[in-house]
């Protein structure tokens, strides 16, 4: 991850040390046993990192960003789409009775969502980020059924480490500077 600015490593870093956290505690309804600490310690982690790169942004929050008038509204329906698409599969999987899968889309969604970010934030490391999480959510539904596992342990024991990777190489890139 090396973002131009500064305050944008460590809002990715904030970012998503907050999601991957959110990951690691979805995939933790009905994993194995054995998954148990190293999920719960995933969410530390991820919980640190993000607390990590948000008291970074908050104290370079007057530099410079990627984020400005030009680009704010693009991100800013990027993120509207992705919320749109996320709730509507959402609702559309509990009206099939196939709620077991929304991890898996919702996972879905965020990874297609993080591509147009990747070229608006011009950090071309995240498309990396995108593509395994994209791969993970689509993935974790055959290697859940392969295995007799929940898709939501799965997905969040696949998505939660990518994202926490991410956030952990953006806060280094931050705090490197």
């Amino acid at each position: 991850m090396s973002p131009e600015h500064l305050r944008d490593a460590a809002g990715i870093a904030a970012v998503f040390g907050f999601f991957a956290m959110s990951w690691f505690g979805w995939a933790q309804e009905k994993p194995p046993t054995s998954w148990l600490w190293p999920l719960r310690i995933g969410s530390v982690l991820s919980g640190l990192t993000a607390v990590a790169g948000g008291l970074l942004v908050w104290r370079h929050w007057s530099d410079g960003s990627v984020i400005d008038e030009s680009t704010g509204p693009v991100f800013g329906v990027i993120v509207g789409v992705e919320f749109a698409a996320a709730g509507l599969g959402a609702g559309l999987l509990a009206w099939r009775r196939r709620a077991d899968l929304m991890s898996a889309w919702i996972a879905f969604v965020v990874g297609v969502h993080l591509f147009p970010v990747a070229v608006v934030f011009e950090i071309p490391a995240l498309h990396v980020t995108a593509a395994l999480v994209t791969v993970a959510s689509i993935a974790s539904v055959f290697v859940a059924r392969a295995k007799s596992l929940t898709v939501s342990a799965v997905v969040g024991a696949t998505t939660g480490p990518v994202l926490l990777v991410s956030a952990v190489l953006a806060l280094v890139s931050a705090l490197t500077r």
